[in-house]
Protein backbone atom coordinates (compact mmCIF):
# COMPACT_ATOMS: atom_id res chain seq x y z
CA UNK A 1 0.00 0.00 0.00
CA UNK A 2 3.01 2.28 0.83
CA UNK A 3 4.28 1.71 -2.51
CA UNK A 4 0.75 2.70 -4.79
CA UNK A 5 0.94 5.89 -2.38
CA UNK A 6 3.96 6.85 -2.99
CA UNK A 7 3.83 6.33 -6.56
CA UNK A 8 0.37 8.10 -7.09
CA UNK A 9 1.81 11.06 -5.15
CA UNK A 10 5.59 11.34 -7.15
CA UNK A 11 2.92 11.29 -10.40
CA UNK A 12 1.17 14.36 -8.59
CA UNK A 13 4.45 16.36 -7.91
CA UNK A 14 6.70 15.77 -10.60
CA UNK A 15 6.65 13.02 -12.87
CA UNK A 16 4.70 15.11 -15.26
CA UNK A 17 1.05 15.20 -14.64
CA UNK A 18 -0.89 17.73 -12.69
CA UNK A 19 -3.15 15.67 -10.80
CA UNK A 20 -3.16 11.87 -10.45
CA UNK A 21 -5.47 9.46 -8.23
CA UNK A 22 -6.52 6.19 -7.44
CA UNK A 23 -9.88 4.60 -7.64
CA UNK A 24 -10.59 0.44 -6.58
CA UNK A 25 -13.62 -1.11 -5.68
CA UNK A 26 -15.39 -4.50 -4.90
CA UNK A 27 -18.79 -4.95 -5.49
CA UNK A 28 -21.39 -7.95 -4.39
CA UNK A 29 -25.45 -7.89 -5.32
CA UNK A 30 -28.06 -10.25 -5.09
CA UNK A 31 -31.76 -9.37 -6.92
CA UNK A 32 -35.05 -11.50 -7.48
CA UNK A 33 -37.91 -10.82 -9.84
CA UNK A 34 -41.02 -12.39 -9.16
CA UNK A 35 -43.35 -12.17 -12.56
CA UNK A 36 -47.01 -13.31 -12.52
CA UNK A 37 -47.15 -15.54 -9.65
CA UNK A 38 -43.72 -17.28 -9.98
CA UNK A 39 -40.25 -16.67 -8.90
CA UNK A 40 -39.38 -15.80 -12.66
CA UNK A 41 -35.54 -14.40 -11.74
CA UNK A 42 -32.61 -15.06 -8.89
CA UNK A 43 -29.47 -13.68 -9.40
CA UNK A 44 -25.96 -12.56 -7.80
CA UNK A 45 -22.80 -10.62 -8.93
CA UNK A 46 -19.23 -10.08 -7.52
CA UNK A 47 -17.06 -8.00 -8.86
CA UNK A 48 -13.46 -5.78 -8.29
CA UNK A 49 -11.64 -3.49 -10.21
CA UNK A 50 -9.07 -0.57 -10.17
CA UNK A 51 -8.59 2.22 -12.26
CA UNK A 52 -6.01 5.05 -12.40
CA UNK A 53 -6.56 8.73 -14.01
CA UNK A 54 -3.76 11.29 -14.77
CA UNK A 55 -5.19 15.05 -15.11
CA UNK A 56 -2.85 16.85 -17.78
CA UNK A 57 -3.55 20.29 -18.69
CA UNK A 58 -6.96 20.08 -17.97
CA UNK A 59 -7.69 16.58 -19.95
CA UNK A 60 -7.85 12.95 -18.30
CA UNK A 61 -6.39 9.96 -19.04
CA UNK A 62 -7.86 6.99 -17.91
CA UNK A 63 -6.81 3.13 -17.42
CA UNK A 64 -8.47 0.15 -15.17
CA UNK A 65 -8.29 -3.36 -15.28
CA UNK A 66 -10.38 -6.11 -13.42
CA UNK A 67 -8.80 -6.99 -9.45
CA UNK A 68 -8.06 -5.18 -6.97
CA UNK A 69 -4.31 -6.36 -6.44
CA UNK A 70 -1.16 -4.28 -6.32
CA UNK A 71 0.32 -5.67 -9.74
CA UNK A 72 -3.19 -4.73 -10.84
CA UNK A 73 -2.83 -0.98 -9.62
CA UNK A 74 0.37 -1.09 -11.21
CA UNK A 75 -0.55 -2.25 -14.39
CA UNK A 76 -3.61 0.43 -14.53
CA UNK A 77 -1.10 3.19 -13.89
CA UNK A 78 1.80 1.80 -15.98
CA UNK A 79 -1.07 1.78 -19.12
CA UNK A 80 -2.25 5.47 -17.95
CA UNK A 81 1.44 6.75 -18.15
CA UNK A 82 2.37 5.08 -21.81
CA UNK A 83 -0.81 7.02 -22.59
CA UNK A 84 0.43 10.21 -21.45
CA UNK A 85 4.18 9.61 -22.67
CA UNK A 86 5.27 9.46 -18.50
CA UNK A 87 7.94 7.47 -16.81
CA UNK A 88 7.27 5.84 -13.79
CA UNK A 89 8.55 2.94 -12.18
CA UNK A 90 6.95 -0.42 -12.39
CA UNK A 91 5.57 -1.94 -9.02
CA UNK A 92 4.17 -5.26 -8.48
CA UNK A 93 2.99 -7.95 -5.44
CA UNK A 94 -0.19 -9.99 -4.84
CA UNK A 95 -1.72 -8.12 -1.61
CA UNK A 96 -5.13 -7.17 -2.33
CA UNK A 97 -5.58 -3.58 -1.91
CA UNK A 98 -9.33 -4.38 -0.27
CA UNK A 99 -8.07 -7.32 1.42
CA UNK A 100 -9.85 -6.46 4.64
CA UNK A 101 -12.88 -6.11 2.67
CA UNK A 102 -13.69 -9.45 1.79
CA UNK A 103 -17.71 -8.88 0.79
CA UNK A 104 -19.92 -12.08 0.75
CA UNK A 105 -22.66 -12.12 -1.22
CA UNK A 106 -25.54 -10.19 0.43
CA UNK A 107 -28.95 -11.80 0.96
CA UNK A 108 -32.53 -11.17 0.85
CA UNK A 109 -35.73 -12.43 2.61
CA UNK A 110 -38.12 -12.47 -0.34
CA UNK A 111 -40.83 -15.08 0.84
CA UNK A 112 -43.16 -12.56 1.34
CA UNK A 113 -43.85 -11.57 -2.15
CA UNK A 114 -45.83 -14.51 -3.50
CA UNK A 115 -48.46 -13.33 -0.23
CA UNK A 116 -48.30 -10.02 -1.42
CA UNK A 117 -49.13 -11.16 -4.75
CA UNK A 118 -52.02 -13.39 -3.83
CA UNK A 119 -53.38 -10.58 -1.59
CA UNK A 120 -53.39 -7.65 -4.19
CA UNK A 121 -54.58 -10.46 -6.56
CA UNK A 122 -57.86 -11.31 -4.14
CA UNK A 123 -58.27 -7.64 -4.11
CA UNK A 124 -58.67 -6.05 -7.05
CA UNK A 125 -60.29 -8.85 -10.40
CA UNK A 126 -58.54 -5.71 -13.03
CA UNK A 127 -55.29 -6.93 -12.16
CA UNK A 128 -53.45 -8.88 -15.17
CA UNK A 129 -49.80 -8.92 -14.65
CA UNK A 130 -47.71 -8.03 -11.42
CA UNK A 131 -44.24 -7.95 -11.13
CA UNK A 132 -41.83 -7.52 -7.96
CA UNK A 133 -38.32 -6.09 -7.93
CA UNK A 134 -36.11 -6.62 -5.08
CA UNK A 135 -32.24 -6.16 -4.94
CA UNK A 136 -29.31 -5.37 -2.85
CA UNK A 137 -25.53 -4.71 -2.93
CA UNK A 138 -22.30 -3.72 -0.84
CA UNK A 139 -19.66 -2.04 -2.64
CA UNK A 140 -16.23 -1.63 -0.67
CA UNK A 141 -13.70 1.44 -1.59
CA UNK A 142 -10.14 2.55 -1.73
CA UNK A 143 -8.89 5.88 -3.42
CA UNK A 144 -5.57 6.92 -3.28
CA UNK A 145 -5.51 11.06 -3.79
CA UNK A 146 -3.33 13.20 -5.50
CA UNK A 147 -1.37 13.60 -2.02
CA UNK A 148 -0.90 9.82 -1.84
CA UNK A 149 -3.52 9.71 1.26
CA UNK A 150 -5.76 7.18 1.69
CA UNK A 151 -9.69 7.29 1.89
CA UNK A 152 -11.95 3.96 2.46
CA UNK A 153 -15.88 3.87 2.47
CA UNK A 154 -18.48 1.06 1.89
CA UNK A 155 -21.96 1.86 0.66
CA UNK A 156 -25.08 -0.23 1.06
CA UNK A 157 -28.12 0.10 -1.51
CA UNK A 158 -31.61 -2.00 -0.89
CA UNK A 159 -34.67 -1.40 -3.33
CA UNK A 160 -37.91 -2.44 -4.01
CA UNK A 161 -39.90 -1.68 -7.04
CA UNK A 162 -43.42 -2.58 -7.73
CA UNK A 163 -44.98 -2.55 -11.45
CA UNK A 164 -48.46 -3.27 -12.19
CA UNK A 165 -50.78 -3.65 -15.30
CA UNK A 166 -54.44 -3.57 -15.20
CA UNK A 167 -57.28 -3.69 -17.61
CA UNK A 168 -61.17 -2.61 -17.67
CA UNK A 169 -63.14 -2.78 -20.22
CA UNK A 170 -60.24 -3.15 -23.01
CA UNK A 171 -58.68 0.57 -21.36
CA UNK A 172 -55.06 -0.94 -20.03
CA UNK A 173 -53.19 1.31 -17.41
CA UNK A 174 -50.67 0.72 -15.79
CA UNK A 175 -49.33 1.56 -11.55
CA UNK A 176 -45.33 1.39 -10.77
CA UNK A 177 -44.43 2.53 -7.27
CA UNK A 178 -40.69 1.88 -5.52
CA UNK A 179 -38.68 2.18 -2.25
CA UNK A 180 -34.48 2.81 -2.55
CA UNK A 181 -32.54 3.48 0.54
CA UNK A 182 -28.37 3.24 1.33
CA UNK A 183 -28.94 0.44 3.97
CA UNK A 184 -29.16 -3.28 4.34
CA UNK A 185 -32.17 -5.75 3.45
CA UNK A 186 -32.27 -6.21 6.96
CA UNK A 187 -32.90 -2.62 8.30
CA UNK A 188 -34.68 -1.62 4.62
CA UNK A 189 -38.46 -1.62 5.90
CA UNK A 190 -37.42 -0.27 9.82
CA UNK A 191 -36.67 3.32 9.47
CA UNK A 192 -39.96 5.04 8.58
CA UNK A 193 -42.96 2.70 9.29
CA UNK A 194 -42.86 2.03 4.92
CA UNK A 195 -44.06 -2.08 4.61
CA UNK A 196 -44.30 -3.77 0.85
CA UNK A 197 -47.87 -3.75 0.84
CA UNK A 198 -47.53 0.25 1.34
CA UNK A 199 -45.26 0.45 -1.77
CA UNK A 200 -47.83 -1.88 -3.44
CA UNK A 201 -50.55 -0.24 -2.98
CA UNK A 202 -49.44 3.06 -4.34
CA UNK A 203 -48.83 1.31 -7.20
CA UNK A 204 -52.19 -0.69 -7.43
CA UNK A 205 -53.86 2.67 -6.68
CA UNK A 206 -52.43 4.87 -9.31
CA UNK A 207 -53.23 2.51 -12.23
CA UNK A 208 -56.82 2.27 -10.86
CA UNK A 209 -57.28 6.12 -10.95
CA UNK A 210 -55.91 6.31 -14.35
CA UNK A 211 -57.97 2.95 -15.81
CA UNK A 212 -61.55 5.68 -15.36
CA UNK A 213 -59.50 8.42 -16.13
CA UNK A 214 -60.36 10.66 -19.21
CA UNK A 215 -58.52 12.20 -21.79
CA UNK A 216 -56.48 15.27 -20.41
CA UNK A 217 -57.63 18.78 -22.43
CA UNK A 218 -54.74 20.83 -23.79
CA UNK A 219 -53.61 24.52 -23.60
CA UNK A 220 -51.31 27.28 -21.16
CA UNK A 221 -52.46 26.49 -17.67
CA UNK A 222 -52.13 27.03 -14.03
CA UNK A 223 -50.12 24.18 -12.32
CA UNK A 224 -49.81 22.55 -9.25
CA UNK A 225 -46.95 19.93 -8.50
CA UNK A 226 -47.74 18.16 -5.62
CA UNK A 227 -44.94 17.08 -3.50
CA UNK A 228 -45.81 13.52 -4.36
CA UNK A 229 -45.10 14.17 -8.09
CA UNK A 230 -40.98 13.53 -7.50
CA UNK A 231 -38.37 15.88 -8.43
CA UNK A 232 -37.90 15.13 -12.30
CA UNK A 233 -38.46 18.91 -13.23
CA UNK A 234 -36.06 20.69 -10.75
CA UNK A 235 -33.47 17.58 -11.62
CA UNK A 236 -33.82 17.88 -15.35
CA UNK A 237 -34.91 21.08 -16.33
CA UNK A 238 -32.38 22.75 -13.68
CA UNK A 239 -30.24 20.50 -12.05
CA UNK A 240 -28.46 18.96 -15.15
CA UNK A 241 -27.75 23.00 -16.44
CA UNK A 242 -26.00 23.12 -12.98
CA UNK A 243 -23.14 20.56 -13.43
CA UNK A 244 -19.74 22.29 -13.76
CA UNK A 245 -19.15 20.38 -16.88
CA UNK A 246 -21.97 21.27 -19.07
CA UNK A 247 -21.53 24.84 -18.22
CA UNK A 248 -18.10 24.55 -18.99
CA UNK A 249 -19.06 23.43 -22.49
CA UNK A 250 -21.73 25.94 -22.82
CA UNK A 251 -24.51 23.22 -23.20
CA UNK A 252 -25.96 25.20 -19.88
CA UNK A 253 -28.77 28.09 -19.98
CA UNK A 254 -26.99 28.92 -16.41
CA UNK A 255 -23.28 29.36 -17.33
CA UNK A 256 -21.69 32.79 -16.55
CA UNK A 257 -25.53 33.78 -13.88
CA UNK A 258 -23.68 32.68 -10.52
CA UNK A 259 -24.72 35.78 -8.58
CA UNK A 260 -27.56 36.70 -10.93
CA UNK A 261 -31.76 36.01 -10.29
CA UNK A 262 -32.29 32.51 -12.10
CA UNK A 263 -35.55 32.20 -9.80
CA UNK A 264 -38.36 33.94 -8.28
CA UNK A 265 -36.70 34.54 -4.90
CA UNK A 266 -39.06 32.42 -3.13
CA UNK A 267 -37.10 29.60 -4.88
CA UNK A 268 -33.74 27.75 -3.18
CA UNK A 269 -32.07 24.39 -4.44
CA UNK A 270 -30.22 22.13 -2.38
CA UNK A 271 -27.87 19.22 -3.42
CA UNK A 272 -27.26 17.48 -0.38
CA UNK A 273 -25.21 14.34 0.05
CA UNK A 274 -25.57 13.96 3.43
CA UNK A 275 -28.99 13.06 4.04
CA UNK A 276 -28.96 10.18 5.72
CA UNK A 277 -30.37 6.96 4.16
CA UNK A 278 -31.37 8.57 0.81
CA UNK A 279 -30.76 7.01 -2.14
CA UNK A 280 -28.38 9.65 -3.41
CA UNK A 281 -26.25 9.94 -0.07
CA UNK A 282 -22.59 8.92 0.11
CA UNK A 283 -20.45 10.14 2.75
CA UNK A 284 -17.51 10.89 0.18
CA UNK A 285 -17.58 10.99 -3.46
CA UNK A 286 -15.73 8.91 -5.97
CA UNK A 287 -12.59 11.16 -6.13
CA UNK A 288 -12.44 11.12 -1.85
CA UNK A 289 -14.18 14.26 -1.48
CA UNK A 290 -16.36 14.39 1.63
CA UNK A 291 -20.12 14.60 0.73
CA UNK A 292 -21.72 18.21 1.38
CA UNK A 293 -24.96 20.12 1.96
CA UNK A 294 -24.16 22.56 -1.31
CA UNK A 295 -26.74 25.54 -1.78
CA UNK A 296 -26.95 25.61 -5.78
CA UNK A 297 -29.75 28.49 -5.96
CA UNK A 298 -30.65 30.55 -2.56
CA UNK A 299 -33.70 32.82 -2.45
CA UNK A 300 -33.71 32.86 -6.49
CA UNK A 301 -29.72 33.81 -6.51
CA UNK A 302 -27.54 31.03 -8.22
CA UNK A 303 -24.74 30.71 -5.94
CA UNK A 304 -22.97 27.96 -7.15
CA UNK A 305 -22.70 24.91 -9.97
CA UNK A 306 -21.79 20.95 -8.84
CA UNK A 307 -18.41 20.54 -9.95
CA UNK A 308 -15.87 17.24 -9.28
CA UNK A 309 -11.49 17.86 -9.55
CA UNK A 310 -11.66 18.27 -13.08
CA UNK A 311 -14.27 21.01 -13.72
CA UNK A 312 -12.97 22.81 -10.86
CA UNK A 313 -9.57 23.61 -12.00
CA UNK A 314 -10.34 23.97 -15.27
CA UNK A 315 -13.28 26.48 -14.26
CA UNK A 316 -11.51 27.75 -11.25
CA UNK A 317 -14.07 26.75 -9.12
CA UNK A 318 -14.12 25.01 -5.65
CA UNK A 319 -14.61 21.52 -5.42
CA UNK A 320 -18.15 20.44 -3.96
CA UNK A 321 -18.32 16.88 -3.52
CA UNK A 322 -20.34 15.78 -6.45
CA UNK A 323 -17.22 14.08 -8.53
CA UNK A 324 -19.58 9.95 -8.99
CA UNK A 325 -19.01 7.16 -11.65
CA UNK A 326 -20.85 3.72 -11.66
CA UNK A 327 -17.83 1.49 -11.54
CA UNK A 328 -14.04 1.20 -11.58
CA UNK A 329 -14.09 1.45 -15.02
CA UNK A 330 -15.99 5.19 -15.62
CA UNK A 331 -14.25 8.45 -14.97
CA UNK A 332 -15.69 10.48 -12.52
CA UNK A 333 -17.87 13.73 -13.51
CA UNK A 334 -19.74 15.89 -11.78
CA UNK A 335 -23.36 14.65 -11.04
CA UNK A 336 -26.39 15.00 -8.73
CA UNK A 337 -26.56 13.84 -4.98
CA UNK A 338 -29.76 14.33 -3.53
CA UNK A 339 -31.29 17.65 -4.82
CA UNK A 340 -34.56 19.48 -3.93
CA UNK A 341 -36.37 22.58 -3.60
CA UNK A 342 -36.65 23.40 -0.07
CA UNK A 343 -40.19 24.06 1.85
CA UNK A 344 -41.99 27.55 1.94
CA UNK A 345 -44.37 28.77 3.47
CA UNK A 346 -47.51 28.26 1.18
CA UNK A 347 -50.04 25.18 2.39
CA UNK A 348 -51.25 23.06 -0.49
CA UNK A 349 -54.86 24.04 0.21
CA UNK A 350 -54.03 27.91 -0.32
CA UNK A 351 -52.28 26.79 -3.25
CA UNK A 352 -55.84 24.97 -4.47
CA UNK A 353 -58.00 27.42 -3.43
CA UNK A 354 -56.34 29.89 -5.51
CA UNK A 355 -56.65 28.01 -8.61
CA UNK A 356 -59.66 28.85 -10.94
CA UNK A 357 -58.43 26.14 -13.35
CA UNK A 358 -55.73 24.02 -13.60
CA UNK A 359 -53.87 20.72 -13.43
CA UNK A 360 -52.92 19.25 -10.18
CA UNK A 361 -49.95 16.43 -11.21
CA UNK A 362 -49.88 13.42 -8.64
CA UNK A 363 -47.04 11.94 -10.15
CA UNK A 364 -44.48 12.72 -12.94
CA UNK A 365 -43.00 10.42 -15.57
CA UNK A 366 -40.27 10.18 -17.94
CA UNK A 367 -39.34 13.20 -20.37
CA UNK A 368 -36.74 15.16 -22.38
CA UNK A 369 -34.84 18.25 -21.58
CA UNK A 370 -32.55 20.19 -23.97
CA UNK A 371 -29.81 21.45 -20.81
CA UNK A 372 -28.76 24.21 -24.05
CA UNK A 373 -32.08 26.03 -24.09
CA UNK A 374 -33.33 24.69 -21.03
CA UNK A 375 -36.99 23.31 -23.35
CA UNK A 376 -38.38 20.27 -21.62
CA UNK A 377 -41.62 17.74 -22.07
CA UNK A 378 -42.24 15.46 -19.16
CA UNK A 379 -44.83 13.02 -19.18
CA UNK A 380 -47.76 12.89 -16.38
CA UNK A 381 -48.66 9.44 -15.59
CA UNK A 382 -51.39 10.73 -12.63
CA UNK A 383 -53.02 14.12 -12.62
CA UNK A 384 -56.30 15.84 -12.18
CA UNK A 385 -58.14 18.64 -13.36
CA UNK A 386 -58.85 21.61 -11.09
CA UNK A 387 -61.61 24.14 -11.37
CA UNK A 388 -62.59 26.63 -8.90
CA UNK A 389 -60.25 25.75 -6.54
CA UNK A 390 -61.50 21.96 -6.02
CA UNK A 391 -59.93 19.19 -7.48
CA UNK A 392 -62.15 17.04 -10.42
CA UNK A 393 -61.94 14.13 -12.54
CA UNK A 394 -58.57 12.13 -12.84
CA UNK A 395 -56.85 12.89 -16.77
CA UNK A 396 -54.46 10.91 -18.85
CA UNK A 397 -52.35 11.51 -21.74
CA UNK A 398 -50.96 14.58 -19.97
CA UNK A 399 -47.30 16.24 -20.87
CA UNK A 400 -45.92 19.17 -19.79
CA UNK A 401 -43.65 21.56 -21.95
CA UNK A 402 -41.63 24.52 -21.00
CA UNK A 403 -38.39 26.01 -20.05
CA UNK A 404 -36.31 25.23 -16.74
CA UNK A 405 -35.12 29.02 -16.44
CA UNK A 406 -38.46 30.30 -17.20
CA UNK A 407 -40.50 28.25 -15.30
CA UNK A 408 -37.45 28.94 -12.17
CA UNK A 409 -39.77 32.25 -12.26
CA UNK A 410 -42.85 31.34 -12.84
CA UNK A 411 -42.87 29.72 -9.85
CA UNK A 412 -45.95 31.19 -8.01
CA UNK A 413 -45.91 29.17 -4.30
CA UNK A 414 -43.76 26.84 -2.82
CA UNK A 415 -44.93 24.36 -0.36
CA UNK A 416 -44.39 23.46 3.57
CA UNK A 417 -43.80 19.74 3.12
CA UNK A 418 -40.54 18.36 1.35
CA UNK A 419 -40.92 14.80 -0.60
CA UNK A 420 -38.17 12.65 -1.66
CA UNK A 421 -38.29 10.45 -4.47
CA UNK A 422 -35.10 8.23 -5.28
CA UNK A 423 -34.45 7.47 -8.97
CA UNK A 424 -31.21 6.45 -11.33
CA UNK A 425 -29.60 9.16 -13.26
CA UNK A 426 -28.11 8.57 -16.33
CA UNK A 427 -25.02 10.80 -18.07
CA UNK A 428 -22.40 10.22 -20.52
CA UNK A 429 -23.44 6.43 -20.55
CA UNK A 430 -23.15 5.73 -16.84
CA UNK A 431 -25.97 5.68 -14.38
CA UNK A 432 -25.72 6.25 -10.22
CA UNK A 433 -28.22 6.65 -7.41
CA UNK A 434 -29.99 10.04 -6.71
CA UNK A 435 -32.72 11.35 -5.02
CA UNK A 436 -35.31 14.50 -6.67
CA UNK A 437 -37.46 16.03 -4.49
CA UNK A 438 -39.69 18.97 -3.81
CA UNK A 439 -42.49 20.70 -1.45
CA UNK A 440 -46.12 21.39 -3.40
CA UNK A 441 -45.00 24.25 -6.35
CA UNK A 442 -47.70 26.40 -7.81
CA UNK A 443 -46.46 27.62 -11.65
CA UNK A 444 -48.30 29.39 -13.85
CA UNK A 445 -47.81 29.60 -17.51
CA UNK A 446 -47.07 25.98 -17.67
CA UNK A 447 -48.02 24.01 -21.50
CA UNK A 448 -50.25 20.89 -21.00
CA UNK A 449 -50.25 18.68 -23.87
CA UNK A 450 -53.18 16.27 -23.52
CA UNK A 451 -54.89 13.56 -25.27
CA UNK A 452 -57.68 15.69 -26.67
CA UNK A 453 -55.55 18.00 -28.17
Amino acid sequence: MREISELISSISCGRGADYADLYAAKAASHSVRYDNGRMDTMSSSRGSGVGVRLIIDGNSVYAHTMGTKISDAGAAAREAADMSGLAIPDISGEADLLADSALSIPTLDAGFLSDLDRSLRAGCEYIRQITFGFSTSRKAILIVKGDGSLLRDERIYTSFRVFIVLEKDGTVETGYESRSMTCGADVFWNSDGATPESVAMAALSRGLTMLDAKPCPAGTMTVLLDGTSGGAMIHEACGHGLEADIVEKDFSAFRGKIGQQVANPIVTIIDDATLPDRWGSYAYDDEGTPGARNVLVENGTLKMYMTDILSARRGDLPITGNGRRQSYSDLPIPRMSNTFVTPGETSFDEMLASMESGLLVKKMGGGEVNPTSGDYVFQVTEGYLVERGRIGPAVKGATLAGNGPKTLFNIEAVGRELSLDPGTCGKSGQGVPVTDGQPSLLIKNLIVGGAEA
